[in-house]
């Protein structure tokens, strides 16, 4: 799941032309967090779910894996 996670959040990221600074900065979070999501190292918690889905406006299950829309 973590390779999941880690690409949607690259593939969102890519399509808003943000860089893991800018991510992290509009999330109010320390970039190496987004780093460790991005590699693969950490999965983001449930309320960084939550924020990541509202902030790109997706689905949760988009961002795990299960759903492909």
């Amino acid at each position: 799941m973590k390779i999941i996670v880690a690409e949607r959040i690259k593939e969102l990221m890519s399509e808003k032309l943000l860089n893991q600074v800018k991510l992290a900065d509009q999330l109010g979070i320390d970039q190496s967090t987004i780093s460790y999501w991005l590699s693969g190292k950490k999965l983001p918690s449930i309320a960084s779910l939550w924020m990541l889905a509202d902030y790109f406006d997706v689905d949760i299950d988009y961002l795990v894996g299960r759903k492909n829309d």
